[in-house]
């Protein structure tokens, strides 16, 4: 794989979710998990997605049980960050963010990103709108401090 395009995740529904669906807008890429102390970004994030998403921003969360904080089936994900966060962007099924079985879209985020492992839950990828990895941000740093990131990514066309 040679651009975040290639790559496809499934929702939650069980829709394929194909990036290259999203061409020419601004990714933001985040590996989520509720039970996680971390949980309440989900609001911060929706809040991003609703203010600029006709601006072309997608947030798409990845839910991972990697760190153990995570609700064992997929349906229930979904529906916990709706009732608890009003999460409306694309949520996947769970996934795995690092090792052997790793999802192929962190293998590439890693790479491109830099920075090498995953640590915790909330680590956040910014994609500009040619699809180039142009920032990783930590777990701890909120949705409202990357706004100025994005804000400034939306700008170029």
């Amino acid at each position: 794989m040679t651009s975040i395009y290639d790559f496809s995740e499934v929702e939650t529904s069980g829709t394929e979710l194909r990036l290259r669906d999203f061409r020419g807008q601004v990714l933001l890429i985040v590996n989520t998990a509720s039970k996680c102390g971390l949980a309440p970004q989900l609001s911060g994030l929706e809040k991003l997605y609703q203010r600029y998403h006709t601006q072309g921003l997608m947030v798409i969360g990845l839910p991972s049980d990697q760190f153990h904080q995570e609700l064992a089936e997929d349906e229930k994900v979904s529906e916990y960050c709706q009732l608890h966060y009003g999460v409306t962007f694309p949520m996947t099924k769970k996934v795995k963010v690092n090792g052997g079985d790793e999802d192929p879209l962190f293998t590439y985020l890693k790479a491109t990103a830099g920075h090498g492992r995953i640590k915790w839950n909330y680590t956040k990828f910014l994609v500009d709108r040619a699809g180039k990895v142009i920032q990783r941000f930590a777990p701890i740093t909120t949705p409202e401090k990357i706004e100025p990131a994005i804000v400034a990514a939306l700008k170029k066309k």
